[in-house]
């Protein structure tokens, strides 16, 4: 087997695949497509090759909808839920199916998790197996296999966030089976990395004075980390973990600043909301389903952590993807560029994505996930090795747009364009002209435009580089890529 997918050994900020250079890139994430029994994930794989890098895949946890997060493969109907764990007996758990055994695993959810993983494989795509997460509420609790009232074992009888501490040995001790199990099942394959939890959380708002802290959160990550590194130990291939330190629920902040430094990931997951703080700065990224653009906190915090060794993943990006519309993708595909341009990772829900629907919808196919796969091809043709964001050559742009560098330098210098208007400000999405003001070094250049939406990149004119130089921009909707190459 090739090595798994890796830290890349000349940029850490990248990854290599296959001996490639790669960027995660991710407009679908459908997470339950293995845990969900009627999604055929065949027909979602098949179309996510030609759009997207990375996928993302929950082994265990299942999601409850809700007003404002909509239907999704992780949402299944009680009886097409497939867990790790066989159902046994006449007991019923509170979703009214057969009790848990956790002591007998289900041959159902390995062999749907091997077809997932060998067909992803086959197609080049890289999957983030989620092995743990936040259970958020007693109702959501209640569908938990772990949960007490749902199985057959000696599991504590606890108050929900207390799932994510070392407080109950029984409780621990299932869950570090199930961790080892999906990580045995799965080391073969080169294209998987885990996540050890989705979205930790501590001070829960309205808990009890006694529920865990994000410090005591943070303990049990690392627990389950020890668990994933000596498992593999005794094994062929040594795989990347991604998560993030505990966040703070009341008042929401969340922390970064030890995911970067000592806390044992190699990839730190972030999700791009309001308060996300490191050194001492807080960033503003939007909040949940609230369809804003944020466009500087998104370029601001990648660029303030680029110099930190972890590469950043703006993980399950959700501000906007309850609107299935144009507006809502189109805020998603200038977060995504902004993300791609400053260093970072990026990957969103595609709610399109269903039952039956594992393709989208026809308008969802002809805008968000084409304009994905317009941004995978085009940052997949720079020189990511060399390339690195550079802002500082930047010197002027059009008042009403944010303006990200990506350069290798000496070669290849692409300048993305966004209007940065929130949509509810004068003219937002409105037409954009007049001129931008790039630093380049002396040297003969070719220059086009190229268009995020469309993918059309125009014929190439000449210039010389200059550190005056100005270039006056044809006129644009919403977003511009200006790419300039060295003759």
């Amino acid at each position: 087997m090739p090595q798994p997918i890796r830290i890349h050994p000349q940029n850490r900020k990248l990854f290599e695949f296959r001996g490639k250079p790669l960027v995660l890139l991710c407009a679908t994430e459908h997470y339950g497509a293995v845990m969900n029994r009627p999604f055929r994930f065949e027909r979602y794989l098949a179309d996510a090759a030609e759009k997207q890098t990375l996928t993302r895949l929950f082994t265990l946890f299942r999601e409850l909808q809700s007003a404002s997060n909509p239907y999704s493969t992780c949402k299944p109907e009680s009886p097409d839920y497939i867990a790790p764990f066989q159902r046994v007996g006449a007991a019923l758990a509170l979703d009214q199916q057969p009790k848990f055994d956790l002591s007998q695993w289900n041959p159902e959810f390995f062999e749907r998790l091997h077809r997932f993983l060998a067909l992803a494989s086959d197609y080049g795509v890289v999957v983030e197996v989620v092995l743990l997460s936040n259970t958020y509420a007693d109702n959501i609790w209640a569908l938990n296999p772990l949960n007490p009232a749902n199985n057959l074992n000696d599991v504590e009888q606890f108050n929900w966030p207390e799932y994510m501490s070392l407080r109950h040995p029984n409780l621990f001790k299932w869950q570090s089976a199930h961790v080892r199990k999906i990580v045995e099942e799965t080391n073969r394959y080169d294209n998987v990395f885990y996540e050890i939890c989705n979205e930790p959380g501590g001070s829960y708002p309205g808990g009890r004075t006694t529920d865990p802290l994000p410090a005591e959160v943070n303990e049990w990550q690392a627990a389950i980390a020890q668990v994933i590194r000596e498992t593999e130990k005794p094994l062929p291939n040594r795989h990347l973990i991604a998560g993030q330190e505990a966040f703070t629920w009341h008042p929401f902040e969340q922390t970064s600043d030890r995911s970067f430094a000592d806390f044992p990931l190699d990839i730190v997951n972030m999700h791009p909301l309001p308060n996300t703080t490191f050194a001492g700065k807080s960033y503003d990224m939007g909040a949940f389903m609230a369809k804003e653009l944020k466009l500087a906190g998104v370029r601001d915090y990648a660029l303030a952590t680029y110099a930190q060794r972890k590469p950043l993943n703006y993980d399950e990006d959700n501000c906007a993807t309850q609107y299935k519309d144009e507006e809502a993708w189109t805020i998603h595909r200038k977060r995504a560029w902004t993300a791609l341009f400053c260093g970072a990772h990026y990957d969103m829900i595609d709610f399109s994505i269903v039952n039956y629907l594992e393709t989208g919808t026809e308008h969802s196919q002809r805008c968000l996930r084409t304009w994905m796969k317009h941004l995978s091809q085009f940052i997949h043709s720079i020189d990511l090795v060399r390339a690195r964001p550079m802002p500082e050559l930047l010197r002027g742009n059009p008042s009403s747009t944010l303006g990200c560098v990506f350069a290798a330098p000496e070669q290849d210098y692409c300048i993305y364009l966004a209007d940065a208007r929130e949509r509810s400000e004068p003219d937002a999405g409105g037409p954009i002209g007049g001129s931008i003001h790039l630093d380049l070094p002396a040297g003969d250049y070719s220059m086009c435009w190229y268009s995020p939406m469309s993918g059309v990149e125009s014929r190439a004119t000449t210039l010389e580089g200059s550190s005056r130089a100005v270039f006056q921009l044809p006129e644009f909707i919403h977003d511009l890529v200006v790419r300039v190459r060295r003759r």
